[in-house]
């Protein structure tokens, strides 16, 4: 027998950008960002805009448009802008990954084009996995406009929708060519979107960083009252830790461990059980109270510890109990329990969930005591029954 084994390695970098005023004539950033394949050559754009931004910034298009004319000799518009569903929706349905197939086909973008898509990060998730899957890779520029997107799913490496009803089932781990992140998006956000943001903010202190998780505790107040120099704060140190991760770790996941996910196993369930009304980082925040109070009870965390997780997520203003939470399966079992398993399918191999050692050290475990799981749960609801009582 013969055989032929082949091994490389290729690099991937690309930046993240943080500024305002992303398409004032005055900002170069954009122009900048856009690489000519040869000399002399004027990239094409695609723009992909959530439409709910859009409807919160009416003028932004015809600036796209005046942005684009005063660069001209960069780069050109391909066709008008894709206005796309916001939120959950996005991804339910491969309609709009079509529809950027389609326009992809249409104006004739390239591997040297560029999709820019602008939004939540459900619309970046869809629109990056079109963009991975046309050609095989169109150049994606990411301008996430929700502190979610900004600080976290906006600028990793993975694009996908759903399927099946189950969360990013379908999906590529594609690098953008570039992020840019503009701050003046975060102003029109809605209240539960500002704060859906900080959940993810939380969840990495909590596994990687106990100094960012004290400025979380101390500034929990200002954030929940939108305060943006501390929010700018939040998002610069939650993306370079993130970023950081991936490049150190493992980007791709190609094996049984994804730290970053620390509180997600549940979330992602949750919203799926919930029918994609909860936000994705108020799923992600009950989810991080439930595995701060199991890592409690199997003894890795203390107690205090414990309580000043769900001190500052309540601070922040999050609920950490919804009734689907307690939701039961034909055969009696806790329907949420049932996202171990899809955890697990997902990613292959072995169950690998994080824990809490203590306040900025995660700690991997590869079982769950699925009683004291439950028992975790009915915490939650006790301490929900009692707010409501104390009110």
């Amino acid at each position: 027998m013969q055989s032929l084994y082949q091994q490389f390695q290729v690099r991937f970098q690309y930046p993240v950008h943080f500024t305002n005023g992303l398409f004032k004539l005055d900002n170069p950033l954009f122009a900048q960002t856009i690489q000519p394949s040869y000399p002399g050559a004027i990239g094409k754009v695609l723009f992909v805009i959530d439409s709910g931004v859009a409807l919160a910034y009416p003028q932004l298009e015809e600036q796209i448009q005046t942005y684009a004319e005063a660069n001209r000799t960069i780069f050109q518009l391909a066709g008008s802008p894709i206005f796309v569903e916001g939120g959950e929706a996005c991804k339910n349905t491969t309609e709009w990954v079509e529809k950027i197939e389609q326009a992809v086909n249409e104006f004739g973008i390239d591997r040297h084009s560029y999709i820019a898509v602008i939004g939540g990060g459900a619309v970046l998730d869809m629109a990056g996995f079109a963009a991975a899957v046309s050609h095989r890779g169109v150049r994606l520029i990411r301008i996430p406009t929700t502190v979610l997107a900004q600080n976290d799913s906006g600028i990793g490496v993975k694009n996908s929708v759903n399927a099946f009803n189950k969360k990013n089932f379908l999906g590529t781990f594609a690098p953008p060519f570039a992020v840019l992140n503009d701050f003046d998006f975060l102003a029109a956000l809605q209240d539960r979107d500002w704060r859906s943001g900080i959940a993810e903010a939380v969840k990495v202190a909590l596994i990687k960083d106990s100094a960012f998780f004290s400025f979380l505790f101390e500034n929990a107040s200002a954030l929940a009252t939108r305060d943006l120099p501390a929010m700018q704060q939040l998002i610069h140190r939650c993306a370079e830790l993130h970023l950081n991760h991936i490049a150190g770790g493992d980007p791709f996941e190609m094996g049984s461990s994804r730290p970053l996910d620390f509180g997600h196993w549940s979330a992602h369930k949750l919203e799926a059980l919930n029918g994609y009304q909860i936000r994705h980082g108020e799923a992600v925040a009950i989810g991080i109270a439930l595995d701060s109070i199991y890592s409690q009870l199997v003894g890795k965390l203390s107690a205090e510890e414990s309580d000043q997780i769900l001190e500052l997520l309540e601070q922040l203003g999050f609920e950490l109990y919804i009734p689907e939470l307690s939701a039961r399966t034909s055969t009696g079992e806790l329907a949420v329990i049932r996202g171990l398993h899809e955890f697990r399918e997902h990613l292959g191999g072995r169950l690998t969930i994080m824990l809490l050692e203590r306040i900025g050290k995660g700690v991997e475990v590869h079982e769950i005591n699925t009683e004291l799981m439950t028992k975790a749960i009915g915490i939650l609801e006790t301490r929900k029954q009692k707010t409501e009582v104390n009110i």
